[in-house]
């Protein structure tokens, strides 16, 4: 029965972590469809991007008693995965609480400990935060961005996050009741009762020997296997970002809020019509301007996409958004994760896409939303993982100006003056100081 145990365990172990990797190549596909940038520069800042952003959440805490709250769920999703390498060892293995071996039993206490409290910690912040996003009126949660799913993932995050917290708090009191019990195979490392579990064990008095070590098994195997389904989960939910929340901060753009990056073609035609002798003799292959799809956009804005936490903060700063226009920084990157997302599943089906006759621009994302930007740069700057949506309504509304001719009248008629007159105004060059003769 113990072999047959570790057989099943290894099984799904290996199930979920094939499962797992299927999922990131598929995603890794998708981000690299995107064009070539390098970003390979300053990798001491870079570094530094990834301690401040990722691992110490710097942007969290300008609003300080959320950013403790998110803390404390991060430092479990980070910290008590040490129990999980623990439970894994001891499926693989066929042994129980494997570490008090290798710490000695002081230090695994004190660990053991740590971590209860912890999880008592997420599960109270879990249960703050669905009041937060299902009870409160905060506006950036009652979007219609989050209708359907998006609204449904979050909810179901939290909701498992508190049942696993409550599984490693009652796996430790049965084992601890079993321990003081002296039951075979709970003895060989006893470790006396635990800060947060030993409140459980007084409701376990009652049960038999046989019913705790059941419910021990249990809350063991749900527990391991609960994680195991979280991580093949986190491909699917925007939760994905607890994984490139690293990358993206690593890759995170460095020059200063706001710069807009020259189109090259653009240029060389100005320079062209200043100076003629400098164009080439022969004509060359026309260059496009901007993106109408995921495929011309730029890598680092399809790993954008899919890090994206759809926590709103980048639409509720946005002055468009908050004035009532159409246009929400959140959408565009969950549309543009969509799109991409769709675009893999074409190409895993005909093994090369096959135009659909759809594209980024327009069918997922309109022009009213796209002309409603201001390039304010609100939203990035109030992104915690350092996410850039301007980027994007920059690449496609150059599509939409320069390869699609579509503008407001009123746009046509400043870019017709600065091209004939170097001026959004309408009067000659010659004449531009005149108004300083009167």
């Amino acid at each position: 029965m113990h072999y047959l145990q570790q057989i099943a365990f290894v099984l799904l172990l290996l199930a979920a972590v094939w499962f797992f990797s299927r999922q990131v190549k598929f995603i890794r596909r998708n981000i690299l469809l995107g064009k070539d940038e390098n970003f390979s520069d300053h990798p001491d800042l870079r570094w530094k991007n990834v301690l401040l952003l990722a691992f110490g959440q710097k942007k969290m805490f300008k609003n300080p008693l959320v950013a403790i709250l998110h803390f404390v769920i991060y430092a479990g999703f980070i910290i008590i995965n040490l129990e999980v390498l623990e439970i894994v060892l001891d499926g693989i293995l066929g042994t129980h609480r494997l570490f008090t071996g290798f710490l000695g039993m002081g230090f695994y206490r004190f660990l053991i400990n740590s971590f209860e409290w912890l999880a008592l910690g997420v599960l109270l912040v879990c249960v703050i935060f669905l009041a937060r996003r299902n009870m409160l009126k905060i506006r950036r949660f009652i979007s219609n961005d989050l209708d359907g799913w998006p609204r449904s993932d979050a909810n179901y995050i939290l909701i498992t996050e508190i049942i696993l917290m409550l599984l490693f708090l009652t796996m430790n009191a049965s084992d601890v009741v079993l321990q003081e019990r002296g039951v075979s195979g709970y003895m060989e490392h006893a470790t006396g009762a635990f800060a947060v579990s030993s409140f459980i064990q007084p409701l376990l008095t009652s049960w038999s020997d046989n019913s705790i070590i059941l419910l021990e098994r249990i809350c063991w195997w749900l527990h391991i296997a609960g994680i195991l389904a979280f991580l093949n989960y986190l491909p699917f939910s925007k939760h994905l970002h607890i994984l490139l929340a690293f990358p993206n901060a690593y890759y995170a753009r460095l020059e200063e809020q706001g710069k807009m990056k020259n189109m090259p073609a653009i240029q060389n035609e100005v320079l062209y019509a200043m100076q003629p002798e400098l164009a080439p003799t022969e004509a060359g292959e026309a260059p496009s301007f901007g993106a109408k799809d995921v495929m011309e956009l730029s890598w680092r804005n399809l790993l954008d996409a899919y890090s994206c936490t759809e926590c709103g903060r980048c639409s509720a700063a946005c002055p468009a958004n908050i004035t009532g226009k159409l246009l929400s920084p959140r959408k565009i990157m969950m549309d543009t994760r969509d799109r991409l997302e769709e675009v893999g599943k074409n190409i895993d089906k005909n093994g090369v896409f096959v135009p659909d006759g759809k594209a980024l621009l327009n069918d997922y994302i309109t022009t009213e939303e796209l002309r409603a930007c201001t390039t304010c740069n609100a939203c990035v700057e109030a992104c915690p993982v350092s996410i850039s949506p301007l980027e994007i309504i920059l690449e496609l509304r150059r599509s939409l100006i320069m390869e699609a001719s579509n503008a407001p009248q009123e746009w046509n008629a400043m870019f017709s003056n600065v091209e004939n007159n170097f001026a959004p105004w309408k009067f000659s060059p010659d004449e531009r100081d005149a108004w300083t003769q009167n």
